[in-house]
């Protein structure tokens, strides 16, 4: 048991950013048939928006290679985010950025600090506003989970729970496992790998027939799913996967499962066919799409800091 408690309560993950070398084809993939509004572009970067009530759900990134540049989780006020600092610290964890006003579009309050394996994770409060955005198109709200690969799945659950205070909603096998922030089923999954990386970004549908209208929206674009339609198991949501022009992989779901803390009981789902589709209508991952998953190992866009004190 740490010693220490988790440096705040996470309310959501609110936005991811990608880094991509193949930015314009990139930025007009996501703009045009995934179906994100543009909020704001520069020469270097693009921020999108869904129709959910977040500034920005994805950021693009010019860079020379394509992965995970941040996660991005939400919490309530700016004392959360000073308490968190203080936190970390203790944890010998030192912030990559001191708590403050966030020099960014969408503004905020927040820090940032690496993980375990070297992923940037911000925390903020109180971003920006945006228009309300009509919620009828098949398009995404926002972004919901990611999935991350790990070369050390016990240590990268440890981590995401004693530090930053997710809690664990299933596992499948020993090979996956599903956290959630909050009653979300998961915001942030990891899967067993040879090394780190990222295996996919999902985007939420508002519900089953927005997820379906959504694909045949895409399929309209020329744009196919590599695996699905179908829903999981564990999270009981709906799920295709596509490869965005960078080579990452990106996800509609809907329907996820919702948690009631007091009554929920973990479970771990074995990997078989039936229970990786319960509607049997997707057939296996292609080799294709599970070689994007695995990703190429991902350093992180960081410097390592060095640990002050105790380990995390």
């Amino acid at each position: 048991m740490s010693p220490h408690p988790p440096i705040a309560r996470l309310r959501a993950l609110r936005s991811v950013e990608l880094l991509t070398p193949a930015f314009t084809e990139a930025t007009d993939f996501y703009t045009g048939a995934w179906g994100l509004e543009a909020v704001e572009t520069s020469a270097d970067g693009t921020w999108l928006r869904g129709t959910g009530q977040e500034h920005h759900a994805l950021r693009l990134t010019r860079a020379d290679r394509a992965g995970l540049g941040r996660l991005s989780f939400a919490v309530a006020t700016p004392a959360e985010v000073d308490e968190a600092a203080r936190r970390l610290l203790a944890r010998g964890i030192v912030p990559l950025t001191e708590p403050g006003d966030l020099d960014q579009v969408g503004g905020g309050y927040g820090l940032r600090f690496a993980d375990h394996e070297n992923r940037l994770i911000e925390l903020s409060a109180q971003t920006w506003a945006v228009p309300p955005r009509a919620a009828d198109a098949p398009v995404p709200a926002g972004v919901t989970h990611a999935v991350l690969n790990t070369a050390d799945i016990d240590a990268s659950v440890a981590f995401y729970q004693e530090v930053l205070g997710l809690r664990v909603s299933d596992w499948s096998e020993h090979q996956m496992a599903f956290l959630r922030c909050n009653a979300d089923h998961h915001c942030v999954a990891f899967n067993q790998a040879e090394w780190a990386s990222l295996n996919h970004v999902a985007y939420e549908m508002r519900s089953v027939d927005h997820f379906m209208r959504g694909l045949g929206r895409l399929r309209h674009h020329g744009v196919v799913p590599e695996w699905g339609p179908g829903r999981h198991g564990p999270g009981d949501n709906t799920f295709s996967y596509f490869t965005d022009p960078t080579g990452l992989v990106c996800e509609y779901t809907s329907e996820v499962a919702q948690i009631v803390e007091d009554a929920w009981i973990a479970k771990v789902w074995r990997r078989t066919p039936e229970l990786s589709d319960l509607w049997g209508t997707a057939g296996a991952p292609s080799r294709e799409i599970r070689r994007r998953m695995a990703g190429e190992p991902d350093p992180g866009p960081v410097a390592p800091v060095p640990a002050r004190g105790v380990r995390a």
